[in-house]
Protein backbone atom coordinates (compact mmCIF):
# COMPACT_ATOMS: atom_id res chain seq x y z
CA UNK A 1 0.00 0.00 0.00
CA UNK A 2 1.48 3.34 -1.05
CA UNK A 3 1.73 6.12 1.52
CA UNK A 4 0.19 9.45 0.64
CA UNK A 5 2.58 12.36 0.98
CA UNK A 6 1.90 16.05 1.28
CA UNK A 7 4.88 17.73 -0.32
CA UNK A 8 3.86 21.23 0.78
CA UNK A 9 3.60 20.35 4.48
CA UNK A 10 6.73 18.16 4.40
CA UNK A 11 8.65 20.92 2.62
CA UNK A 12 7.40 23.48 5.17
CA UNK A 13 8.46 21.25 8.06
CA UNK A 14 11.98 20.79 6.66
CA UNK A 15 12.39 24.49 5.85
CA UNK A 16 11.24 25.32 9.39
CA UNK A 17 13.86 22.90 10.77
CA UNK A 18 16.58 24.55 8.65
CA UNK A 19 15.45 28.04 9.64
CA UNK A 20 15.53 27.08 13.31
CA UNK A 21 19.20 26.08 12.93
CA UNK A 22 19.92 29.28 10.95
CA UNK A 23 18.36 31.47 13.66
CA UNK A 24 20.19 29.65 16.48
CA UNK A 25 23.52 30.00 14.68
CA UNK A 26 22.69 33.64 13.99
CA UNK A 27 22.25 34.06 17.73
CA UNK A 28 25.61 32.38 18.42
CA UNK A 29 27.69 33.93 15.62
CA UNK A 30 25.75 36.98 14.46
CA UNK A 31 26.09 37.77 10.78
CA UNK A 32 29.79 36.87 10.60
CA UNK A 33 29.00 35.08 7.31
CA UNK A 34 28.50 38.50 5.71
CA UNK A 35 32.25 38.64 5.05
CA UNK A 36 32.06 35.61 2.74
CA UNK A 37 31.92 36.01 -1.02
CA UNK A 38 29.52 33.74 -2.93
CA UNK A 39 32.48 31.77 -4.30
CA UNK A 40 33.63 30.99 -0.74
CA UNK A 41 30.11 29.89 0.10
CA UNK A 42 30.11 27.65 -2.98
CA UNK A 43 33.27 26.01 -1.63
CA UNK A 44 31.70 25.60 1.83
CA UNK A 45 28.66 23.92 0.27
CA UNK A 46 31.00 21.71 -1.77
CA UNK A 47 32.71 20.52 1.43
CA UNK A 48 29.35 19.56 2.92
CA UNK A 49 28.23 17.71 -0.22
CA UNK A 50 31.57 15.85 -0.45
CA UNK A 51 31.21 14.77 3.20
CA UNK A 52 27.71 13.45 2.47
CA UNK A 53 29.03 11.50 -0.51
CA UNK A 54 31.92 10.13 1.52
CA UNK A 55 29.53 8.91 4.22
CA UNK A 56 27.21 7.43 1.59
CA UNK A 57 30.09 5.54 0.01
CA UNK A 58 31.89 4.42 3.20
CA UNK A 59 28.88 4.03 5.48
CA UNK A 60 27.89 6.10 8.49
CA UNK A 61 29.73 3.76 10.87
CA UNK A 62 33.04 4.74 9.25
CA UNK A 63 32.53 8.47 9.86
CA UNK A 64 34.96 9.96 12.38
CA UNK A 65 32.44 12.68 13.30
CA UNK A 66 29.24 11.04 14.46
CA UNK A 67 26.70 13.47 13.00
CA UNK A 68 25.37 11.68 9.93
CA UNK A 69 24.27 13.32 6.72
CA UNK A 70 21.19 15.21 7.92
CA UNK A 71 23.14 18.13 9.46
CA UNK A 72 25.11 18.41 6.22
CA UNK A 73 21.93 18.69 4.11
CA UNK A 74 20.66 21.34 6.56
CA UNK A 75 23.99 23.13 6.15
CA UNK A 76 23.62 23.02 2.36
CA UNK A 77 20.15 24.60 2.59
CA UNK A 78 21.38 27.32 4.92
CA UNK A 79 24.62 28.10 3.09
CA UNK A 80 22.73 28.29 -0.22
CA UNK A 81 20.25 30.72 1.35
CA UNK A 82 23.20 32.77 2.64
CA UNK A 83 24.77 32.71 -0.83
CA UNK A 84 21.52 34.01 -2.32
CA UNK A 85 21.52 36.79 0.28
CA UNK A 86 25.10 37.65 -0.59
CA UNK A 87 24.24 37.77 -4.30
CA UNK A 88 21.36 40.10 -3.52
CA UNK A 89 23.01 42.55 -1.10
CA UNK A 90 26.72 41.97 -1.60
CA UNK A 91 29.21 40.74 0.97
CA UNK A 92 30.72 42.66 3.81
CA UNK A 93 28.13 45.27 4.77
CA UNK A 94 26.50 44.97 8.18
CA UNK A 95 22.90 43.86 8.37
CA UNK A 96 20.87 43.30 11.51
CA UNK A 97 19.88 39.82 12.61
CA UNK A 98 16.27 40.75 11.84
CA UNK A 99 17.20 41.78 8.29
CA UNK A 100 19.21 38.56 7.91
CA UNK A 101 16.16 36.49 8.87
CA UNK A 102 13.97 38.52 6.49
CA UNK A 103 16.42 37.93 3.62
CA UNK A 104 16.71 34.25 4.56
CA UNK A 105 12.93 33.92 4.39
CA UNK A 106 12.90 35.60 0.96
CA UNK A 107 15.56 33.21 -0.35
CA UNK A 108 13.71 30.15 0.93
CA UNK A 109 10.40 31.50 -0.38
CA UNK A 110 11.82 32.05 -3.87
CA UNK A 111 13.33 28.56 -3.84
CA UNK A 112 10.04 27.05 -2.66
CA UNK A 113 8.14 28.79 -5.46
CA UNK A 114 10.61 27.31 -7.96
CA UNK A 115 10.17 23.86 -6.40
CA UNK A 116 6.37 24.07 -6.57
CA UNK A 117 6.47 24.95 -10.27
CA UNK A 118 9.00 22.26 -11.15
CA UNK A 119 7.31 19.70 -8.91
CA UNK A 120 4.03 20.31 -10.73
CA UNK A 121 5.66 19.86 -14.12
CA UNK A 122 7.70 16.79 -13.09
CA UNK A 123 4.82 15.20 -11.12
CA UNK A 124 6.88 14.52 -7.99
CA UNK A 125 9.46 12.44 -9.83
CA UNK A 126 11.91 13.21 -7.01
CA UNK A 127 9.99 10.84 -4.74
CA UNK A 128 11.33 7.94 -6.84
CA UNK A 129 14.93 9.05 -6.54
CA UNK A 130 17.57 7.92 -4.08
CA UNK A 131 19.08 10.32 -1.55
CA UNK A 132 22.48 9.53 -3.08
CA UNK A 133 21.20 10.87 -6.42
CA UNK A 134 20.34 14.17 -4.73
CA UNK A 135 23.91 14.28 -3.43
CA UNK A 136 25.30 13.72 -6.93
CA UNK A 137 23.02 16.37 -8.44
CA UNK A 138 24.04 18.86 -5.76
CA UNK A 139 27.71 18.13 -6.51
CA UNK A 140 27.03 18.61 -10.23
CA UNK A 141 25.27 21.94 -9.54
CA UNK A 142 28.27 22.98 -7.44
CA UNK A 143 30.67 22.21 -10.27
CA UNK A 144 28.44 24.19 -12.64
CA UNK A 145 28.35 27.07 -10.18
CA UNK A 146 32.13 27.05 -9.81
CA UNK A 147 32.48 27.10 -13.61
CA UNK A 148 30.08 30.04 -13.92
CA UNK A 149 31.95 31.84 -11.12
CA UNK A 150 35.22 31.31 -13.01
CA UNK A 151 33.58 33.14 -15.94
CA UNK A 152 32.75 36.12 -13.74
CA UNK A 153 29.15 34.97 -13.36
CA UNK A 154 28.43 35.21 -17.09
CA UNK A 155 26.59 32.51 -19.02
CA UNK A 156 25.72 32.19 -22.69
CA UNK A 157 22.61 30.05 -22.48
CA UNK A 158 22.45 28.60 -18.97
CA UNK A 159 20.83 29.77 -15.77
CA UNK A 160 23.02 31.75 -13.41
CA UNK A 161 24.46 30.89 -10.03
CA UNK A 162 21.29 32.00 -8.23
CA UNK A 163 19.21 29.33 -9.99
CA UNK A 164 21.82 26.71 -9.08
CA UNK A 165 21.72 27.73 -5.40
CA UNK A 166 17.92 27.51 -5.45
CA UNK A 167 18.05 24.06 -7.05
CA UNK A 168 20.55 22.92 -4.42
CA UNK A 169 18.24 24.16 -1.65
CA UNK A 170 15.40 22.16 -3.14
CA UNK A 171 17.40 18.97 -3.68
CA UNK A 172 18.75 19.16 -0.12
CA UNK A 173 15.20 19.64 1.17
CA UNK A 174 14.00 16.67 -0.90
CA UNK A 175 16.77 14.60 0.71
CA UNK A 176 15.70 15.74 4.17
CA UNK A 177 12.08 14.85 3.40
CA UNK A 178 13.11 11.37 2.26
CA UNK A 179 15.27 10.92 5.38
CA UNK A 180 12.43 12.04 7.66
CA UNK A 181 9.28 10.70 6.05
CA UNK A 182 10.21 7.70 3.93
CA UNK A 183 11.85 4.37 4.59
Amino acid sequence: METTHDTNSEFAAMTAMCKDIFVKKLSDYGTSWRIMRPSSLTDQIYIKARRIRSIEEKGEESAKINEGIEPEFIGIVNYCAIALIQLKVGSGDYISKEKAVELYDESISESTALMLNKNHDYDEAWRHMRVSSFTDIILQKLLRTREIESHGGKTIISEGVDANYMDMINYALFALIKLHYED
